[in-house]
């Protein structure tokens, strides 16, 4: 449980910095949609350069995890299409829940209860997709695969 704690603990404050931010407000997502506003898109493409930069950190200077291991990010898969359509449906089920992931467990921890609705339909989107995994032509068998 110890090694887990910096974990929750990382995730109770980016929760919190989330709230405070109104990055899980429903009206600032709304408003994205309907490109009325530009604080949602400051905040996606603030992670998304973020994220940029940090990756080539870690590339450029070999950087070590905790462990003394180096971290490897293994190059992506170039197939564009998969990727496009990934985000169109993610895209969608945010548009019609008013939600992605992350911000559903930060408002039902700040009391919006009816948000366990979204997340159960969430979980059995991904358990779906994952019993349908292997049918799906992007899935790739490694070798350590039977």
């Amino acid at each position: 449980m110890m090694r887990l704690s910096k974990f929750i603990i990382v995730g109770i404050i980016l929760g919190i910095t989330l709230y405070k931010a109104e990055a899980v407000s429903w009206f600032r997502i709304f408003e994205m949609f309907h490109f009325q506003s530009f604080h949602m898109y400051g905040i996606i493409g603030s992670a998304v350069i973020l994220g940029v930069l940090i990756v080539q950190l870690i590339r450029r200077t070999h950087m070590r995890s905790i462990e003394g291991k180096e971290i490897v990010i293994p190059p992506k898969d170039k197939a564009l299409w998969r990727y496009i359509l990934g985000g169109f449906i993610f895209g969608l089920g945010w548009a019609l829940a008013g939600v992605c992931p992350a911000p559903m467990f930060i408002l039902m921890g700040s009391g919006y209860t009816v948000f366990v609705v979204f997340l159960l339909a969430a979980m059995t989107g991904t358990f779906f997709y994952g019993v349908v995994r292997k049918y799906l032509p992007h899935q790739i068998k490694s070798k350590k695969e039977p």
